[in-house]
């Protein structure tokens, strides 16, 4: 399950990223997206995209192709 695939106000943990997602991975370590993570999910635009997250006290918006990339569990 990836990030793309929660709805609003579910909570999950990160356990990692996709495989091809490389030019992604570092770009979301550095925002703070990092194994382990709890995030929730706070919005999603009526489109889908983008994605708004609470991690770590903050929001952090990702678009579509992004959260696509992040593998979680649900909590």
């Amino acid at each position: 399950m990836t990030i793309g695939d929660l709805e609003v106000g579910a909570v999950a943990r990160v356990i990692g990223f996709s495989k091809g997602s490389s030019q992604y991975r570092s770009r979301l370590l550095a925002m703070g997206v990092t194994m382990g993570e709890s995030v929730q999910i706070r919005r999603v635009a009526p489109m889908g995209d983008p994605v708004e997250l609470l991690l770590k006290g903050f929001a952090l918006v990702l678009r579509k192709d992004e959260a696509a990339t992040v593998l979680v569990e649900r909590m």
